[in-house]
């Protein structure tokens, strides 16, 4: 199978990032980089055009890790209380997922991904949690939330004493 050298016009996941020079198989330079615009063949005059790409990946890099520096402190600094319904003794109907606490997080401003935010199990009981949320490779923060329960909680004694008093 032949390979072919091309120039990254554009970062693509699991290949590269702008400016780098990498190897594909000819059918995917052909059949889908270079038609696209995402790849330019290798050549004596894009090898200039290279440090132009490069100087502006750091740039763009540079800037990426400062927005996710800032969204980290907002995360870090936010303290969500998510309200579910529950039945007897606290029992939560369903469980809170990364959806519920993203969707929460957007009502105060914080838009993440579901890639970004790291919750290995739904929540199934109230209290106090806490999860990462993974903003770029080299910004990790950790995420206080609290799940309450919108109505009373009832214990299982409390509709005994009240038929016993009608």
């Amino acid at each position: 199978m032949a390979n072919n050298q091309v120039l990254l016009l554009q970062p693509i996941a699991g290949l590269g990032g702008e400016g780098d020079t990498v190897s594909v198989k000819a059918g995917y330079a052909r059949n889908f980089l270079l038609p696209r615009k995402l790849a330019l063949p290798i050549t004596q005059a894009n090898r200039k055009y290279v440090e132009s790409l490069r100087k502006a990946r750091e740039l763009r890099e540079q800037t990426e890790l400062e927005k996710a520096r800032e969204l980290g402190n907002r995360v870090s600094a936010a303290h969500i209380a998510l309200a579910v319904k529950t039945g007897e003794g606290g029992k939560l109907f369903g469980s809170v997922t990364a959806l519920d606490l993203i969707a929460r997080l957007a009502e105060d401003g914080i838009e993440l991904t579901r890639k970004q935010l790291n919750l290995p199990a739904p929540i199934k009981t109230l209290g106090e949690h806490s999860t990462t949320v993974k903003l770029h490779p080299q910004v990790e923060v950790e995420l206080n939330f609290e799940v309450v329960s919108e109505n009373l909680i009832e214990s299982n004694t409390a509709p005994e004493a009240v038929a016993e008093e009608a």
